[in-house]
């Protein structure tokens, strides 16, 4: 099977965006498009045009006819970072002199092959004669065999050998270069001798190729195989950023983009110092220009945290009708687990003469954060006109009916809405009326049809503990600036990533009423424990007032919940008496 010029440009972007560790946001902002047209592109739904193969090219440092010829030719070609010398190339000498007569006639133009597949070179584009062997000027103990193809049967397909380590990076290969088991194009580019110098080239290489280490114990640290090439197959190596080595402590976490959790909390202390620095150490108006820049920077981080990620979300799918708001001002059709709720059998206790009662007010830290820990769908929502519901899913669910509460003492998980007819749900409220469930304090939800896409509880996750870790440190230094930072990032990112005109890098109103959704559920769950606790639960305010009396609430002396200013812990907001007139800030 042979791919189009098309398919095989796409598979080259992706191979090199892989080596370079840029982002679609980023390669979007060189190329001055938007990161859901590189999506597009990427994904078929578009083609490249030649201006952009253009662009791409002079991004990457290379000639345009290089980046068509595939991904390995177009890896070994590029200039990355830009303004540095092009990588050099292993030395390629022939296994004796008589294997590569110096008369030999030049092969075609190189071929990058892949397991069971053969990727031509463009068929515009003219084929270009391959010179013959040149010796180049490196030591000796460098030198390795590295043809233009890999040995081939006669009906032209490339012969397949059984697994032998490579030679030069021991890893198996299956494939032959002039009889010998070696990787294609120079993947696997042995370490010099311990003695020998560096070319003036390889010093100005991007730092996330990381230099091979001389010492006998440490293999050579092959860059990453392009998706053509033999070597990519699938293992569970995790590809590193030489510029940072991480902790034994974030390695685990953050050991898909090879970054530990200094280098995100770094662009936000950066941010911080800079508009200090331009505002002359005036700290409200670094504040407010900070606050201005929320959006943008946040969005900035959040990409950084989905570098190395196992599969690319998708940014702007298809709008669908029930997620489009209805005016400039107005709403869509979700339904969402607002909370106004009163606990209506105390109020009439109370008006019925019983005795005042003493209410604290807990407020729930870092509502939003918390919050987007959450099941997101990763692309766009599929229509399931059968109903049902799938753990592995997310999205939006249609019920018939409002379904039914039947206790006055607990807060209802959908909100305070009475409105007959069916009903639009989205993920974080249906798993609450499913834990309601599962606790014997509902039926179970009854879901007649479904929009959903494959969902993770994790694609926001590294975002949200660098942004909770950023709060913490501030709270901790007593940073106000940076705690007031921080707080924006997460809070605009939760209200912008709809329809906002503020934010053009994503446009996912399924995940907006996830979030939010998400963060009225955790403070119902809050309040269940509350009530589980023996405490009564007065009333419940937004994402973050919990009003309860009856008891002691701090876990400190006996209670159910940490008193800080932790995520995981609440603070008193306010006190007041029922049912003189309440005596509470605004």
């Amino acid at each position: 099977m042979t791919l189009s010029t098309l398919e095989t440009l796409r598979l080259t972007i992706a191979a090199i965006r892989q080596r370079t560790g840029e982002s679609q946001r980023e390669l979007a902002t060189a190329l001055d498009l938007t990161q859901d047209k590189v999506s597009r592109r990427q994904s078929g739904a578009q083609p490249w045009s030649l201006d952009e193969v253009d662009a791409l090219a002079r991004h990457w440092g290379m000639g345009p006819l290089d980046l068509l010829a595939g991904p390995t030719h177009a890896a070994q070609s590029m200039t990355w970072p830009p303004g540095t010398a092009a990588p050099v190339p292993a030395a390629f000498a022939a296994p004796a002199p008589a294997a590569v007569p110096a008369a030999a006639p030049a092969p075609a133009a190189p071929v990058v092959p892949a397991p069971a597949l053969v990727v031509p070179a463009p068929a515009s584009v003219a084929p270009v004669a391959a010179p013959a062997v040149v010796a180049v000027p490196v030591p000796a103990s460098t030198a390795a065999p590295v043809a233009a193809d890999y040995d081939r049967a006669p009906d032209g397909e490339v012969a397949v050998h059984p697994a032998a380590p490579c030679e030069q990076c021991g890893r198996p290969v299956t494939h032959r270069i002039g009889g010998r088991p070696l990787h294609l194009g120079g993947w696997c580019t042995p370490a010099p001798a311990p003695a020998a110098p560096v070319p003036a080239a390889e010093a100005g290489r991007a730092p996330s190729v990381a230099a091979p280490d001389s010492s006998p114990a440490a293999p050579a640290s092959p860059a990453p195989p392009s998706v053509n090439s033999p070597a990519a197959a699938p293992s569970s190596a995790v590809r590193q950023d030489a510029r940072t080595v991480p902790t034994a402590k974030s390695r685990s976490e953050y050991a898909s983009s090879g970054r530990e959790l200094g280098f995100y909390l770094d662009m936000i202390t950066s941010a911080v110092e800079q508009a200090l620095e331009e505002h002359g150490g005036d700290t409200e108006a670094a504040s407010a220009a900070l606050e201005k820049r929320a959006i943008p920077n946040g969005m900035a981080l959040f990409d950084k945290t989905r570098v190395g990620a196992a599969y690319e979300h998708t940014a702007y799918p298809e709008r669908l009708e029930f997620l489009s708001k209805k005016s400039r001002n107005g709403a869509d059709e979700i339904w969402e687990g607002r909370h106004k709720w009163e606990n209506a059998p105390l109020m009439a206790a109370l008006k019925a003469g019983a005795d005042p009662v003493t209410v604290d007010v807990l407020d729930t830290n870092a509502a939003y954060c918390s919050a987007l820990k959450t099941h997101l769908p990763i692309g766009a929502l599929v229509h399931q006109p059968d109903g049902g519901w799938d753990p592995k899913r997310s999205g939006v669910y249609l019920l018939p009916a409002r379904p039914t509460w039947e206790h006055p003492e607990l807060p209802d998980p959908i909100g305070n809405r009475h409105e007959a007819g069916p009903v639009l749900l989205d993920e974080a409220t249906v798993r609450l009326l499913i834990r309601c469930h599962k606790l014997g304090l509902a039926d179970a939800p009854h879901i007649t049809e479904a929009w959903t896409s494959g969902a993770s509880e994790g694609l926001l996750e590294k975002f949200r503990r660098v942004l909770t870790q950023a709060r913490e440190n501030a709270i901790h230094d007593g940073d106000t600036i940076t705690e007031k930072y921080v707080k924006a990032i997460y809070a605009k990112f939760a209200s912008t990533i709809g329809e906002s005109t503020y934010n053009r890098d994503i446009r996912r109103p399924d995940w907006m009423h996830i979030i939010r959704s998400q963060a009225f559920a955790n403070l119902w769950y809050k309040s269940q424990r509350a009530h589980k606790a023996g405490l009564t639960v007065v009333a419940l305010r937004g994402t973050d007032e919990l009003h309860v009396t009856g008891g002691e609430w701090r876990k400190a002396n006996g209670g159910v919940f940490e008193e800080g200013r932790l995520t995981t812990q609440l603070k008193l907001k306010d006190q007041y008496t029922l049912p003189r007139t309440r005596n509470r800030s605004a």
